[in-house]
Protein backbone atom coordinates (compact mmCIF):
# COMPACT_ATOMS: atom_id res chain seq x y z
CA UNK A 1 0.00 0.00 0.00
CA UNK A 2 1.29 3.44 -0.89
CA UNK A 3 2.26 5.69 2.00
CA UNK A 4 0.22 8.85 2.56
CA UNK A 5 0.73 11.97 4.62
CA UNK A 6 -1.82 13.74 6.83
CA UNK A 7 -3.61 15.13 3.76
CA UNK A 8 -3.93 11.67 2.22
CA UNK A 9 -1.39 12.52 -0.47
CA UNK A 10 0.09 9.46 -2.13
CA UNK A 11 3.82 9.82 -1.49
CA UNK A 12 4.59 7.36 -4.26
CA UNK A 13 3.08 9.69 -6.87
CA UNK A 14 5.58 11.53 -9.09
CA UNK A 15 5.96 15.16 -8.06
CA UNK A 16 4.70 16.21 -11.53
CA UNK A 17 1.33 14.59 -10.80
CA UNK A 18 1.13 16.30 -7.43
CA UNK A 19 1.97 19.64 -9.05
CA UNK A 20 -0.68 19.21 -11.74
CA UNK A 21 -3.32 18.44 -9.13
CA UNK A 22 -2.38 21.44 -7.00
CA UNK A 23 -2.10 23.89 -9.91
CA UNK A 24 -5.62 22.98 -11.00
CA UNK A 25 -6.87 23.90 -7.53
CA UNK A 26 -4.66 27.02 -7.26
CA UNK A 27 -3.36 25.85 -3.90
CA UNK A 28 0.39 25.76 -4.48
CA UNK A 29 2.26 27.15 -1.47
CA UNK A 30 6.05 27.36 -1.35
CA UNK A 31 8.13 27.96 1.76
CA UNK A 32 11.14 30.11 0.89
CA UNK A 33 14.33 30.37 2.96
CA UNK A 34 16.96 33.09 2.47
CA UNK A 35 20.28 33.39 4.35
CA UNK A 36 22.73 34.70 1.76
CA UNK A 37 24.08 37.55 3.89
CA UNK A 38 22.91 38.94 7.24
CA UNK A 39 19.13 38.51 7.09
CA UNK A 40 17.59 35.27 8.27
CA UNK A 41 14.34 35.11 6.33
CA UNK A 42 11.47 32.73 5.64
CA UNK A 43 8.21 33.25 3.77
CA UNK A 44 5.21 31.40 2.39
CA UNK A 45 4.02 32.54 -1.04
CA UNK A 46 1.04 31.35 -3.06
CA UNK A 47 1.25 30.47 -6.75
CA UNK A 48 -0.43 33.75 -7.72
CA UNK A 49 2.19 35.83 -5.90
CA UNK A 50 0.18 36.42 -2.73
CA UNK A 51 2.55 36.68 0.24
CA UNK A 52 1.00 34.72 3.09
CA UNK A 53 3.90 35.47 5.43
CA UNK A 54 7.27 37.19 5.22
CA UNK A 55 9.50 36.98 8.30
CA UNK A 56 12.89 38.70 8.39
CA UNK A 57 15.35 38.69 11.27
CA UNK A 58 17.89 41.43 10.59
CA UNK A 59 21.39 41.49 12.06
CA UNK A 60 21.99 45.18 11.34
CA UNK A 61 22.36 46.12 15.01
CA UNK A 62 24.89 43.31 15.49
CA UNK A 63 27.11 44.29 12.56
CA UNK A 64 26.71 48.05 12.96
CA UNK A 65 29.58 48.29 15.43
CA UNK A 66 31.92 46.76 12.83
CA UNK A 67 30.81 49.06 10.00
CA UNK A 68 29.78 46.10 7.83
CA UNK A 69 28.83 42.44 7.79
CA UNK A 70 31.23 40.02 9.52
CA UNK A 71 30.70 36.66 7.76
CA UNK A 72 31.42 34.39 10.73
CA UNK A 73 29.13 36.36 13.03
CA UNK A 74 26.42 36.33 10.37
CA UNK A 75 26.59 32.55 10.02
CA UNK A 76 26.41 31.98 13.78
CA UNK A 77 23.35 34.18 14.11
CA UNK A 78 21.64 32.39 11.22
CA UNK A 79 22.12 29.12 13.10
CA UNK A 80 20.63 30.61 16.25
CA UNK A 81 17.56 32.11 14.56
CA UNK A 82 16.60 30.03 11.53
CA UNK A 83 14.41 27.47 13.29
CA UNK A 84 12.35 30.19 14.97
CA UNK A 85 12.10 32.28 11.79
CA UNK A 86 10.82 29.34 9.71
CA UNK A 87 8.34 28.30 12.40
CA UNK A 88 7.05 31.87 12.62
CA UNK A 89 6.64 32.08 8.83
CA UNK A 90 4.47 28.95 8.84
CA UNK A 91 2.48 30.20 11.83
CA UNK A 92 1.92 33.66 10.31
CA UNK A 93 0.74 32.04 7.08
CA UNK A 94 -1.70 29.91 9.02
CA UNK A 95 -0.39 26.69 7.50
CA UNK A 96 1.29 23.56 8.72
CA UNK A 97 4.33 22.08 7.01
CA UNK A 98 2.02 19.39 5.63
CA UNK A 99 0.25 22.12 3.59
CA UNK A 100 3.49 23.21 1.92
CA UNK A 101 4.20 21.89 -1.58
CA UNK A 102 7.92 22.64 -1.88
CA UNK A 103 10.80 24.24 -0.04
CA UNK A 104 12.87 26.84 -1.86
CA UNK A 105 16.26 28.02 -0.70
CA UNK A 106 18.98 30.41 -1.84
CA UNK A 107 22.13 28.49 -2.77
CA UNK A 108 24.17 31.40 -4.11
CA UNK A 109 25.61 33.90 -4.57
CA UNK A 110 26.44 35.07 -1.06
CA UNK A 111 28.58 34.40 2.01
CA UNK A 112 29.41 30.70 2.08
CA UNK A 113 28.82 30.18 5.81
CA UNK A 114 25.52 32.03 5.69
CA UNK A 115 24.38 30.16 2.59
CA UNK A 116 25.22 26.77 4.09
CA UNK A 117 23.13 27.46 7.17
CA UNK A 118 19.95 28.06 5.18
CA UNK A 119 20.74 25.38 2.63
CA UNK A 120 21.37 22.62 5.16
CA UNK A 121 18.26 23.57 7.13
CA UNK A 122 16.13 23.51 3.97
CA UNK A 123 17.54 20.16 2.87
CA UNK A 124 16.87 18.59 6.24
CA UNK A 125 13.33 19.98 6.29
CA UNK A 126 12.62 18.80 2.74
CA UNK A 127 13.92 15.32 3.54
CA UNK A 128 11.98 14.97 6.78
CA UNK A 129 8.71 16.22 5.24
CA UNK A 130 9.18 14.37 1.92
CA UNK A 131 8.94 17.65 0.00
CA UNK A 132 10.73 18.68 -3.19
CA UNK A 133 13.67 21.06 -2.81
CA UNK A 134 14.06 24.00 -5.19
CA UNK A 135 17.39 25.77 -5.59
CA UNK A 136 17.12 29.52 -6.25
CA UNK A 137 19.74 31.97 -7.42
CA UNK A 138 19.65 35.03 -5.16
CA UNK A 139 19.73 37.36 -8.18
CA UNK A 140 16.80 35.53 -9.72
CA UNK A 141 15.01 36.04 -6.44
CA UNK A 142 15.48 39.81 -6.71
CA UNK A 143 14.03 39.73 -10.22
CA UNK A 144 11.06 37.68 -9.00
CA UNK A 145 10.30 40.31 -6.35
CA UNK A 146 8.74 42.29 -9.20
CA UNK A 147 5.96 39.68 -9.40
CA UNK A 148 5.03 39.73 -5.72
CA UNK A 149 1.49 40.98 -5.18
CA UNK A 150 1.49 42.30 -8.76
CA UNK A 151 -0.01 39.81 -11.21
CA UNK A 152 -0.09 42.40 -14.00
CA UNK A 153 3.70 42.81 -14.21
CA UNK A 154 5.25 40.07 -16.34
CA UNK A 155 8.06 39.46 -18.86
CA UNK A 156 9.50 40.66 -21.09
CA UNK A 157 11.16 43.55 -19.25
CA UNK A 158 14.52 44.93 -18.19
CA UNK A 159 15.53 44.47 -14.56
CA UNK A 160 18.01 46.72 -12.80
CA UNK A 161 19.35 44.81 -9.80
CA UNK A 162 21.03 47.28 -7.46
CA UNK A 163 22.00 46.02 -4.03
CA UNK A 164 24.86 45.86 -1.57
CA UNK A 165 26.54 43.03 -3.43
CA UNK A 166 25.25 43.30 -6.99
CA UNK A 167 24.69 45.76 -9.83
CA UNK A 168 23.20 44.00 -12.87
CA UNK A 169 21.12 44.90 -15.88
CA UNK A 170 19.14 41.90 -17.07
CA UNK A 171 16.82 41.38 -20.00
CA UNK A 172 14.08 39.13 -18.63
CA UNK A 173 12.81 37.50 -21.81
CA UNK A 174 10.41 35.16 -20.05
CA UNK A 175 9.98 33.52 -16.66
CA UNK A 176 13.34 31.90 -15.93
CA UNK A 177 14.95 33.14 -19.17
CA UNK A 178 17.56 35.84 -18.71
CA UNK A 179 20.20 37.72 -20.65
CA UNK A 180 22.73 39.70 -18.61
CA UNK A 181 23.23 43.00 -20.43
CA UNK A 182 25.70 44.53 -18.01
CA UNK A 183 27.15 44.22 -14.53
CA UNK A 184 29.68 45.89 -12.28
CA UNK A 185 33.36 45.37 -12.88
CA UNK A 186 34.20 46.05 -9.24
CA UNK A 187 32.11 47.50 -6.39
CA UNK A 188 28.34 47.20 -6.44
CA UNK A 189 26.30 50.38 -6.04
CA UNK A 190 25.19 49.49 -2.52
CA UNK A 191 28.74 48.63 -1.53
CA UNK A 192 29.94 52.04 -2.74
CA UNK A 193 27.21 53.72 -0.67
CA UNK A 194 28.34 51.84 2.45
CA UNK A 195 32.03 52.63 1.95
CA UNK A 196 31.50 56.34 1.30
CA UNK A 197 29.13 56.53 4.29
CA UNK A 198 31.76 54.96 6.53
CA UNK A 199 34.33 57.48 5.32
CA UNK A 200 31.93 60.28 6.22
CA UNK A 201 31.50 58.80 9.70
CA UNK A 202 27.92 57.69 9.06
CA UNK A 203 26.55 54.51 10.65
CA UNK A 204 25.96 51.20 8.85
CA UNK A 205 24.05 50.53 6.65
CA UNK A 206 25.26 53.51 4.71
CA UNK A 207 22.76 53.71 1.88
CA UNK A 208 19.93 54.99 4.06
CA UNK A 209 22.23 57.49 5.79
CA UNK A 210 23.61 58.86 2.51
CA UNK A 211 20.07 59.28 1.19
CA UNK A 212 19.05 61.14 4.35
CA UNK A 213 22.10 63.42 4.45
CA UNK A 214 22.00 64.13 0.70
CA UNK A 215 18.64 65.89 1.12
CA UNK A 216 20.49 68.61 3.04
CA UNK A 217 23.22 69.12 0.44
CA UNK A 218 23.83 70.44 -3.07
CA UNK A 219 24.06 67.58 -5.60
CA UNK A 220 26.05 69.79 -7.97
CA UNK A 221 28.56 71.11 -5.44
CA UNK A 222 31.31 68.63 -6.31
CA UNK A 223 31.83 67.34 -9.89
CA UNK A 224 32.51 63.69 -9.12
CA UNK A 225 33.21 61.52 -12.19
CA UNK A 226 30.77 59.09 -13.83
CA UNK A 227 32.91 55.98 -14.53
CA UNK A 228 31.89 54.00 -17.64
CA UNK A 229 29.09 56.48 -18.30
CA UNK A 230 29.65 56.32 -22.05
CA UNK A 231 30.85 52.72 -22.34
CA UNK A 232 28.44 49.84 -22.92
CA UNK A 233 26.08 48.70 -20.19
CA UNK A 234 28.61 47.61 -17.55
CA UNK A 235 29.12 49.50 -14.30
CA UNK A 236 32.15 50.59 -12.30
CA UNK A 237 31.78 52.30 -8.95
CA UNK A 238 35.27 51.81 -7.55
CA UNK A 239 36.64 54.88 -9.33
CA UNK A 240 33.80 57.03 -8.07
CA UNK A 241 34.37 55.80 -4.53
CA UNK A 242 38.10 56.60 -4.87
CA UNK A 243 37.27 60.07 -6.19
CA UNK A 244 35.24 60.78 -3.05
CA UNK A 245 38.05 59.51 -0.80
CA UNK A 246 40.62 61.60 -2.71
CA UNK A 247 38.45 64.71 -2.38
CA UNK A 248 38.12 64.23 1.37
CA UNK A 249 41.83 63.54 1.86
CA UNK A 250 42.86 66.53 -0.26
CA UNK A 251 40.54 68.85 1.65
CA UNK A 252 41.91 67.56 4.96
CA UNK A 253 45.53 68.08 3.86
CA UNK A 254 44.75 71.64 2.75
CA UNK A 255 42.86 72.41 5.92
CA UNK A 256 39.69 73.15 3.96
CA UNK A 257 36.23 72.79 5.46
CA UNK A 258 34.17 69.85 4.25
CA UNK A 259 30.40 69.96 3.92
CA UNK A 260 29.36 66.29 4.44
CA UNK A 261 25.88 66.97 3.05
CA UNK A 262 27.35 68.30 -0.21
CA UNK A 263 29.65 65.29 -0.46
CA UNK A 264 26.78 62.89 0.12
CA UNK A 265 24.50 64.70 -2.33
CA UNK A 266 27.15 64.94 -5.07
CA UNK A 267 28.18 61.30 -4.67
CA UNK A 268 24.58 60.11 -4.70
CA UNK A 269 23.87 62.22 -7.79
CA UNK A 270 26.74 60.52 -9.62
CA UNK A 271 25.54 57.01 -8.71
CA UNK A 272 21.96 57.82 -9.67
CA UNK A 273 23.06 59.34 -12.98
CA UNK A 274 24.98 56.19 -13.88
CA UNK A 275 22.19 53.79 -12.89
CA UNK A 276 19.51 55.82 -14.66
CA UNK A 277 21.47 56.23 -17.89
CA UNK A 278 22.36 52.55 -18.11
CA UNK A 279 18.83 51.39 -17.27
CA UNK A 280 17.30 53.55 -20.01
CA UNK A 281 19.97 52.46 -22.50
CA UNK A 282 19.14 48.84 -21.69
CA UNK A 283 15.46 49.42 -22.39
CA UNK A 284 16.33 51.07 -25.70
CA UNK A 285 18.72 48.27 -26.69
CA UNK A 286 16.09 45.60 -26.06
CA UNK A 287 13.03 47.58 -27.20
CA UNK A 288 11.61 47.07 -23.72
CA UNK A 289 8.73 49.18 -22.47
CA UNK A 290 8.90 47.87 -18.89
CA UNK A 291 11.64 48.40 -16.32
CA UNK A 292 11.78 46.77 -12.89
CA UNK A 293 14.20 48.14 -10.31
CA UNK A 294 14.95 45.68 -7.52
CA UNK A 295 17.42 45.25 -4.67
CA UNK A 296 18.08 47.43 -1.65
CA UNK A 297 19.28 50.47 -3.63
CA UNK A 298 15.84 50.58 -5.29
CA UNK A 299 14.66 52.19 -2.02
CA UNK A 300 16.85 55.26 -2.63
CA UNK A 301 14.57 58.30 -2.99
CA UNK A 302 16.76 60.11 -5.52
CA UNK A 303 17.04 57.03 -7.72
CA UNK A 304 13.26 56.61 -7.72
CA UNK A 305 12.73 60.25 -8.72
CA UNK A 306 15.36 60.11 -11.46
CA UNK A 307 14.01 56.89 -12.96
CA UNK A 308 10.41 58.08 -12.81
CA UNK A 309 11.35 61.19 -14.77
CA UNK A 310 13.47 59.29 -17.31
CA UNK A 311 10.89 56.54 -17.81
CA UNK A 312 8.09 59.03 -18.29
CA UNK A 313 10.17 60.79 -20.91
CA UNK A 314 10.98 57.54 -22.74
CA UNK A 315 7.53 55.97 -22.48
CA UNK A 316 8.73 53.15 -20.22
CA UNK A 317 6.58 51.68 -17.44
CA UNK A 318 8.58 51.70 -14.20
CA UNK A 319 7.90 49.17 -11.47
CA UNK A 320 9.62 49.17 -8.08
CA UNK A 321 8.43 46.57 -5.54
CA UNK A 322 7.49 47.53 -2.00
CA UNK A 323 10.59 48.37 0.09
CA UNK A 324 10.16 45.19 2.19
CA UNK A 325 10.53 43.14 -1.01
CA UNK A 326 13.57 45.11 -2.26
CA UNK A 327 15.90 44.26 0.61
CA UNK A 328 16.87 40.61 1.12
CA UNK A 329 13.80 38.54 1.91
CA UNK A 330 12.46 35.02 1.45
CA UNK A 331 9.22 35.96 -0.32
CA UNK A 332 11.19 36.71 -3.48
CA UNK A 333 12.95 33.32 -3.20
CA UNK A 334 9.63 31.50 -2.91
CA UNK A 335 8.21 33.50 -5.84
CA UNK A 336 11.15 32.61 -8.07
CA UNK A 337 10.71 28.95 -7.12
CA UNK A 338 7.17 28.82 -8.47
CA UNK A 339 8.51 28.80 -12.04
CA UNK A 340 10.68 25.76 -11.31
CA UNK A 341 7.85 24.12 -9.44
CA UNK A 342 5.56 24.35 -12.46
CA UNK A 343 8.32 22.88 -14.61
CA UNK A 344 9.07 20.09 -12.15
CA UNK A 345 12.70 21.22 -11.78
CA UNK A 346 13.85 20.15 -8.34
CA UNK A 347 17.26 19.97 -6.68
CA UNK A 348 18.96 16.91 -5.26
CA UNK A 349 19.68 16.75 -1.53
CA UNK A 350 23.36 16.78 -2.47
CA UNK A 351 22.95 20.45 -3.48
CA UNK A 352 25.84 22.61 -2.28
CA UNK A 353 26.29 26.33 -1.81
CA UNK A 354 27.85 28.31 -4.68
CA UNK A 355 29.08 31.63 -3.23
CA UNK A 356 30.04 33.10 -6.64
CA UNK A 357 27.00 31.81 -8.54
CA UNK A 358 26.26 33.71 -11.75
CA UNK A 359 22.80 34.41 -13.13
Amino acid sequence: MAKTNSEGRDKSLPYSDIIRERVEKMQIKILGIETSCDETAAAVVNCDGVVLSNVIYSQIDIHKIYGGVVPEIAARNHIAKIDHVVATALSDAGVALSHIDAIAVTYGPGLVGALLTGLNFAKALAYSANLPLIAVNHLEGHIASAYLENVDFRPPFVALIASGGHSHLVHVKDYGKYEVLGKTADDAAGEAFDKVARTLGLPYPGGVEIDRLAKLGNPHAIPFPRPKADAGLDFSFSGLKSAVLNYLNAAKMKGEDINPADVAASFQEAVVDILTQKAIKSCQATNSTRLAVVGGVACNSQLKASLQQACQREGVHLHIPKPIFCTDNAAMIAMAAHVYHRQGKFAALSLNAVPSLEL
